[in-house]
């Protein structure tokens, strides 16, 4: 089976729009994100912060645009954007994407971002739909780029996640995985939450950063 790293943590925008979620984002952890251009076959568009350890952190936010509103992701980030914002999941990156979709009965699909360099980042994609069904479930991508233009690239080196507080089921979630949990996790730690609180909703509900000033955690 393909080796597995995670990729990267999705925030949703508040109603109060991306520029304001990301500045309060930043002013607690210190650097601020980047624009990171748009989803078309998604009808977002996001902000990047770039992590040590080929990670990275994205808030996201809808496109007035009929994608956002057919898209399993746009659907799942309007949805908790109306709803005050917050975590919208995590995403795991494999090398074989194939291998793991049919290892699970599903089908990948192309996903794209055009940055405002004018640069197109590409890749594969499933378990999108996992983010309003049941949000502890990663979503699996295999990037189809250069190393150098993954969205971790250009990280200061100053902030690294060390902590994800995710409730759900941790069995579920590994078989998901196949098996792969704590070896993909590698240096970030999982807190395993009762998810009978927030409404019952599983997936990511907290995260936590290393940061010159002492960990942080949204």
């Amino acid at each position: 089976m393909s080796r597995m790293h995670l990729d990267h943590l999705s925030y949703a925008a508040g109603p109060e729009g991306m520029a304001e979620t990301t500045q309060r984002i930043s002013a607690r952890l210190g650097e601020r994100f980047v624009d990171g251009g748009v989803h078309p076959r998604f009808g977002t568009t996001n902000m990047i912060l770039p992590l040590t350890g080929g990670r990275y952190l994205e808030v996201v936010e809808v496109l007035d645009h009929p994608a956002s509103d057919k898209a399993p992701f746009g659907q799942a980030t309007r949805a908790l954007s109306q709803s005050g914002g917050g975590w919208l999941g995590w995403v795991v990156r494999v090398d074989d994407i194939g291998a793991h979709a049919a290892r699970l009965g599903r089908t990948a699909t192309d996903g794209n971002r055009h940055r405002p360099d004018g640069t197109q980042l590409r890749w594969r994609q499933f378990g999108t739909s996992n983010l309003r069904t049941d949000p502890q479930l990663p979503v699996l991508i295999q990037w189809t780029v250069p190393s150098d233009l993954h969205p971790s690239s250009g990280a200061s080196g100053d902030l690294a996640l060390t902590t994800i507080d995710l409730a759900g089921d941790g069995a579920a979630v590994d078989e998901w995985l196949g098996g792969n949990t704590a070896r993909m996790l590698g240096d970030v730690d999982v807190v395993w939450a009762d998810a009978s609180g927030d409404g019952g909703r599983r997936g990511v509900r907290a995260a936590s950063f290393r940061t010159p000033g002492g960990v942080v955690r949204i």
